[in-house]
């Protein structure tokens, strides 16, 4: 089975009816009001990314530091921008 094949398989029927319950979800990046620490943003990122949330936290403290405090920066223009649930 070549790639396009599998594109057919999952395209709109040439009806261009959708039936219930066969359109995908679209997951979007929201900060947690469950798994919150102090704004929720590592909550919110592990949900999305279906990891746990401690990966998250120990990957952003990686990246401050490593990256010269840029994983904090990250982590307050998420807390700014990203909505919360």
């Amino acid at each position: 089975m070549t790639h396009q094949d599998e594109h057919r398989e999952h395209a709109v029927p040439e009806t261009g009816v959708v039936r219930p319950g066969t359109a995908t979800k679209h997951r979007r990046f929201r900060r947690s009001r469950d798994e919150r620490m102090i704004a929720g943003v590592c909550g919110g990122a592990a949900e999305l990314l279906g990891v746990d949330v401690t990966i998250v936290r120990i990957g952003l403290v990686a990246a401050t530091l490593i990256g010269f405090g840029f994983g904090f920066l990250l982590y307050l223009a998420c807390w700014i921008i990203v909505p919360e649930q």
